[in-house]
């Protein structure tokens, strides 16, 4: 892998949030500020790119992208899938791309620069954060699935090309906590 880009999803509307959760206030800047800050730490991941969708102007007024660049998905209500295939799409021609989640703000750089040196250990096409055995984000996606990116449809992800490729898993639990935030009381949780 040579070239490995960023993506971070964060193009819903935060409904069972009740609005944009994006811009909610955790430790002093907006949510999605810290998923951002922990990718462009990273300086092997190049391009970086964000995907917003619903309510996208109001934060992009409020959030601090650093170097990452902005793209609006204008499907984004059809569901993660697309969002990642807008993302993709951005990135452009790279060899592997780390997909984070823009609503996982406890992620850090350690736990990106882990699944990256764990994808360049493996062959697979592609390797996944696991939490205690369970799979979670950031997952690193190879050439391969990345060009199969626009079969997906829904709000489901890459789960269905997972389905069907070799998956090398990297434990990160005793590194992070994983929580993505939905709701107003697991904002409140990591508050405390």
């Amino acid at each position: 892998m040579s070239t490995v880009a960023g993506l971070v999803l964060a193009a819903g509307a935060g409904r069972r949030f009740g609005g944009p959760k994006q811009l909610a206030a955790l430790d002093g800047r907006p949510l999605l500020e810290h998923a951002v800050r922990a990718m462009t730490a990273v300086p092997a991941l190049a391009p970086l790119v964000v995907v917003l969708g619903a309510a996208a102007e109001e934060i992009r007024a409020g959030v601090d992208f650093q170097r990452a660049e902005v793209v609006v998905c204008p499907d984004w209500a059809e569901g993660q899938a697309a969002s990642l295939r807008c993302g993709v799409a951005a990135l452009g021609d790279v060899d592997a791309a780390l997909v984070t989640l823009g609503d996982q703000p406890r992620i850090t750089p350690e736990v990106i620069t882990g699944i990256l040196e764990a994808a360049r250990a493996g062959a697979h096409d592609a390797v996944r954060a696991t939490y205690a055995g369970a799979p979670g984000h950031p997952v690193v996606l190879g050439r391969g699935l990345l060009r199969r990116v626009g079969e997906l449809r829904g709000d489901v992800g890459a789960r269905d090309l997972l389905a069907h490729a070799r998956v090398g898993v990297w434990e990160c639990g005793h590194l992070f906590n994983p929580v993505d935030v939905d709701t107003p009381d697991e904002l409140e949780a990591l508050q405390r």
